[in-house]
């Protein structure tokens, strides 16, 4: 039920109103009115403690009595209020809208995590802070509050999963981080699931020096050791021993190559002036109806394009096994699983938050500042288009009696 204010009250508070500086000023009337309900409500705690109200017979035989107020000062988003909080005789009294050694009103420490998974140093906070609240937060108190992040990351990373899966992509991406007084270039492995709902969810976040099959059959192993039981569809890259590693741990997994990924890596050297003609005739290849069509494409294409540009071709023949798989299904799960798009628009929105950033202390601020960038990304994730119902339909058919009822 929504509270409405009296009008006599507003007219009553606003009586001197002369213009926005006495509403939101350093003592403007939002800040006064903020530490005036603070202090109200810890006395209404403190009354419910004790069980009477101020000055009511008998208080005294009660066996606790107030006993006076201590000053604090609390940093909230109208920048910092000086309160006096209660206390009891018994020191009993524990306050729960601002707890005992709470600086911080609640959702402040919010706003600075807020800042900082965008991207914003410590220095940037401390003097955006102090720019629109007033506030002066020291470096350490920022660093503090973004360090709470860790325990929260440790569980994240070992939250249970749902058994199966239709869909996980995998990629990873490169960060500078120091390690043992060197700044050398880390990979961000990352796993992004798509759910039976259709919903986007990414699964964990590993870190290690050098991107490999091997790493990747650790991580695959680790998801399976957290619940997950099956896979319809891995999507990856083209790495080397990659495919070998996730059918060890998922054998009736499809493995998918990201066609996009194939496209880059088997033009890299293809002549500028040439590419956009030598893309459109693979898109023949991989945009065909049926395999057999694809094929046709493909032969085609080496006949145009086999002298000039040999490696491509070769590129596409070597990989067929893992891109054959695509063509197996209709349009609709096509255009989910043909490329690793999904992921690799989340570490699109990495690098932006990450970029101002030389580079990390430690692998722990890297993990902290890529899970929070991915936290306020899945506020934004919705379920997947209508097409999903369709491509559910297919996976029942293709992958039969694997997908829950």
């Amino acid at each position: 039920m929504k509270r409405r204010i009296r009008k006599e009250l507003l007219d009553e508070l606003l009586a001197d109103y002369k213009g926005p500086e006495d509403l939101t000023g350093p003592d403007g009337l939002l800040k006064q009115l903020t530490g005036a309900l603070v202090e109200r409500a810890l006395g209404a705690e403190l009354t419910e403690h004790l069980g009477y109200d101020l000055g009511a017979p008998g208080s005294v035989a009660a066996g606790n009595a107030r006993n006076g107020t201590t000053p604090k000062t609390l940093t909230t988003d109208q920048g910092d209020v000086a309160i006096e909080t209660p206390r009891d005789r018994n020191g009993t009294f524990e306050p729960q809208l601002v707890k005992k050694h709470q600086r911080r009103f609640t959702g402040f420490d919010d706003k600075i995590l807020s800042m900082y998974a965008r991207g914003m140093s410590v220095r940037d906070i401390q003097a955006h802070l102090a720019e629109i609240y007033g506030t002066d937060i020291s470096p350490t108190l920022i660093s503090t509050v973004t360090d709470s992040v860790v325990d929260e990351v440790a569980k994240w990373q070992a939250r249970p999963l749902d058994s199966v899966w239709p869909i996980i992509y995998l990629d990873a991406i490169v960060m500078k981080v120091r390690d043992q007084g060197v700044v050398q270039n880390k990979h961000v492995y990352m796993a992004l699931g798509i759910n039976l709902e259709g919903k986007k969810e990414v699964l964990g976040l590993w870190i290690e020096p050098n991107e490999g099959a091997k790493f990747w059959l650790k991580v695959i192993t680790e998801l399976k050791n957290r619940g997950l039981a099956d896979v319809f569809v891995i999507c990856c890259d083209g790495l080397k021993g990659f495919p070998e590693a996730i059918e060890a741990v998922f054998p009736r997994t499809i493995v998918q190559t990201c066609i996009v990924h194939l496209i880059r890596s088997s033009t890299r050297f293809v002549a500028w002036v040439n590419r956009k003609a030598l893309i459109g005739d693979l898109r023949l290849v991989y945009a065909a109806d049926t395999e057999e069509a694809a094929l046709v494409a493909l032969t085609e294409f080496e006949r145009r394009w086999l002298e000039r540009y040999p490696m491509v071709a070769q590129a596409w023949r070597s990989n067929w096994e893992r891109v054959r798989p695509f063509f197996a299904f209709g349009r609709e799960v096509r255009r989910i699983i043909y490329t690793t798009n999904a992921v690799e628009s989340l570490n699109f929105t990495l690098r932006k938050v990450t970029k101002a950033r030389g580079h990390f202390p430690s692998d722990e601020a890297a993990l902290k500042l890529v899970y929070l960038g991915i936290r306020n990304m899945e506020k934004k994730w919705t379920r997947q288009p209508k097409c999903w119902n369709l491509a559910l339909n297919q996976f029942s058919i293709m992958f039969e009696g694997r997908l829950p009822a």
